[in-house]
């Protein structure tokens, strides 16, 4: 339990840090003309949040696959 705290502390203290750099980033991507660096990295934090999501779904369904098939095995 006491460990569960002092995960939450160290999240509160250092999201300050977070989100300044967010702060920057945006900055940085507002001030160009055609915005096409923004789109970019749009693209590439969508294509990096979506490969572990796709990675876990696969790896949960064969866990569900295997398990069926030994239990209809099994019967």
């Amino acid at each position: 339990m006491k460990r569960h705290y002092v995960l939450m502390l160290f999240a509160f203290l250092f999201s300050g840090y977070l989100n300044a750099q967010c702060a920057m980033c945006r900055a940085v991507l507002e001030s160009e003309e055609g915005q096409t660096t923004a789109e970019g990295v749009n693209d590439g934090i969508m294509y990096l949040m979506a490969i572990p999501y796709l990675l876990m779904a696969g790896i949960g369904f064969l866990i569900y696959w295997n398990f069926f098939r030994r239990k209809k095995e099994t019967e």
